[in-house]
């Protein structure tokens, strides 16, 4: 048993010293900065507007205030695909755009990929959309690499590949899909775009994870020892019974 519980300290210690010194994760930081879009109307009379990125873009929230019932909010990216479920942003529905394809769609609600995306605002005023999965959504991503420098050119490639320049039309439409007339709508579009700004080796604390470990090895003798004793004094109280019972039991 104590061969058995100094070998786990060993092996415990060597795992917390192993990805605390020799971890090949490395995590990099972006900015993930909300914009806000400067809007061009296509002309004073439409309900039609445009404008253009050229940056690394995660997320995209166009919203229309004071649409008429029945109308459309549509959205189109020249230039790239992009992601839509009515799902998307909203934290109490279960949805996925990792797979989005539709061998999933009979068990979670998945995301569509086009260049364009429409809703009614019966609905929703607001459309949400992704532009790239792969950039981390909250400004923090690991990667696998054998050395920092690799992983700094790495995390800039990652940045690099997801940037495109996209021209964005937005667009008010009736039922028919003809665009509407502007009586005065006020319209929004925000979006996330992220620029590297730091990579840092991925490590572990090690007292952290050590009292952690010495809470398991704590725990798993505690099982070990507490179940074998209690069955042993169990049958040694019974045993005692039993031989109370014969020892008074008077002879025939």
């Amino acid at each position: 048993m104590i061969a058995m519980g100094l070998m786990l300290i060993f092996t415990l210690g060597y795992a917390v010293h192993s990805n605390t010194i020799n971890s090949e994760y490395y995590g990099y930081s972006t900015s993930n900065e909300e914009v806000s879009a400067n809007l061009i109307p296509e002309n004073n009379t439409s309900a039609y507007w445009f404008f253009s990125t050229n940056s690394a873009i995660t997320w995209i929230n166009t919203t229309i205030e004071g649409g008429p019932e029945g109308s459309i909010i549509y959205v189109e990216a020249i230039g790239t695909d992009w992601y839509h479920t009515p799902s998307l942003g909203m934290p109490e529905r279960d949805y996925s755009c990792k797979e989005n394809i539709k061998d999933y769609s009979d068990i979670i609600e998945t995301c569509v990929s086009s260049n364009f995306h429409e809703i009614s605002i019966d609905d929703s005023n607001s459309l949400i959309g992704l532009v790239s999965l792969e950039l981390p959504l909250g400004g923090l991503g690991y990667l696998q690499a054998d050395s920092e420098i690799q992983a700094e050119e790495e995390s800039e490639k990652l940045i690099i590949d997801n940037k495109h320049l996209i021209t964005w039309k937005i667009q008010l439409r009736d039922e028919s899909g003809s665009i509407l007339e502007n009586q005065g709508f006020s319209v929004h579009v925000n979006y996330t775009q992220h620029e590297l700004i730091s990579v840092e080796k991925f490590v572990l604390d090690p007292i952290q994870e050590s009292i952690y470990s010495l809470a398991t090895l704590i725990g798993c003798f505690a099982l070990l020892i507490i179940l074998p004793l209690m069955a042993y004094f169990s049958a040694s109280y019974k045993e005692q019974n039993d031989e109370k019972v014969r020892l008074n039991t008077p002879e025939i």
